[in-house]
């Protein structure tokens, strides 16, 4: 069996993530390369380029590509988590994950409607709503927030009581989950935020009406095999568990994933993963880096195992939930993390010795990140005990 190491993967996330010698060529192709991007947070996708970008950008570069040329979508995708994906990208991620993800959805909220909202009989109620929400946006062929839709479609306001009498109790109504669920079946798409870029809540759009056409569906077959084959040539070589996490997949549809892109079994020395067959020459040594990652950037939330790069920091830099926060790399690992203080300046944690060189060069990252980030302050939305300590 072929065997690659811990240094050959540590080269490979060098260069597949773009963190040594930066990302060549335009803003979409750092996504591609990346096969998708963490926008849970909307700071990560900006810090997460901006980490990678060979030539100075600035925000305002990413919005364009994201609301003015879309290039860039947003998507409720694998594990049930948003991301952003490249627009050509749009019906293999469709149909790999967010349609299985549209079903679980719609399929609660049925439940709560008839459990918690007093609606005799959901499933014909719910897709009389969803199809009068979706002639509003035909109607209107305007992105609108959800405020506007439940204005023109008082349905939406429908509110559902939810655990009372106790502390605990809420009584949300029902308008961002049935846009949740629109979107997810690929009705709809977020559009560009109300607010800042730091904003989490979006104008949506019709999709065919954002990109400039609907795109063609895939079947669920192939849109797997092809998300497998992304993933492999990005985060490969790895066990067949780390794809079954990062899609959400079972570990069945892995497996089946695996082997209709032919991959190959390989020693990772601690285990088994599996490769590309074309993928097994050794990667050119990169040399020297150093990166400041973002909370739940790509690369450090794209495997389940990352003992190979991460060692004994989980703890530190991680929350309970297994969501990472700001982290120092250096050349293949995890070496620290990083906050930002109100007053703006990046606070850095080292958690091993890097030495003076290295140190040296962390301090450079970290001053001109805070530059970058002037007149800014980004507190990530899942805080780790480094990020905690650093940022006050």
């Amino acid at each position: 069996m072929h065997r690659i190491d811990v240094a050959e993967r540590r080269r490979r996330l060098a260069v597949r993530h773009e963190l040594a010698g930066r990302a060549p060529g335009e803003l979409p192709g750092i996504a591609r390369r990346l096969v998708a991007m963490h926008a849970t947070d909307p700071a990560t996708v900006y810090l997460s380029i901006r980490a990678r970008a060979s030539k100075p950008v600035t925000p305002a570069d990413i919005e364009e590509s994201l609301y003015e040329r879309r290039e860039l979508v947003r998507m409720l995708a694998m594990r049930r988590t948003m991301f952003v994906v490249p627009a050509e990208s749009v019906p293999v991620v469709q149909s790999s994950t967010s349609d299985r993800i549209a079903r679980d959805q719609r399929a609660r909220l049925l439940t709560h409607l008839r459990d918690f909202g007093d609606v005799a009989d959901p499933d014909p109620w719910l897709a009389d709503v969803e199809k009068s929400v979706l002639a509003l946006f035909a109607e209107r062929r305007a992105p609108v927030s959800a405020a506007e839709l439940s204005a023109a479609e008082p349905r939406l306001k429908t509110t559902l009581r939810i655990a009372e009498g106790k502390t605990y109790a809420a009584n949300p109504n029902i308008t961002s989950r049935v846009l949740v669920v629109l979107a997810a079946q690929g009705h709809i798409v977020r559009g560009r935020p109300i607010g800042t870029w730091l904003s989490q809540q979006y104008r949506w759009s019709m999709i065919e009406d954002w990109l400039p056409s609907r795109p063609a569906p895939v079947d669920e077959a192939t849109a797997k095999r092809e998300m497998a084959r992304q993933w492999l040539a990005t985060f490969g070589p790895a066990p067949v568990s780390d794809l079954k996490w990062w899609t959400g997949w079972t570990l069945t549809q892995a497996r089946h994933a695996i082997a209709a892109v032919d991959a190959v079994a390989v020693d990772l020395g601690a285990g088994q993963g599996f490769a590309l067959p074309d993928d097994l020459d050794q990667t050119d040594d990169p040399g020297d880096w150093v990166a400041l990652l973002p909370a739940l950037d790509p690369t450090v939330m794209g495997w389940a195992d990352r003992s190979w790069f991460l060692g004994d920091h989980k703890q530190s830099l991680f929350d309970t939930n297994g969501n990472a926060g700001p982290t120092i790399w250096l050349n293949g690992k995890i070496v620290g993390g990083w906050a930002q203080r109100p007053t703006g300046e990046i606070a850095i944690k080292l958690l091993e010795d890097v030495g003076k060189e290295a140190t040296a060069a962390v301090a450079t990252e970290a001053e001109q990140l805070a530059k970058w980030l002037t007149g800014v302050r980004v507190i990530p939305r899942f805080r780790t005990p480094t990020e905690r300590e650093l940022s006050t």
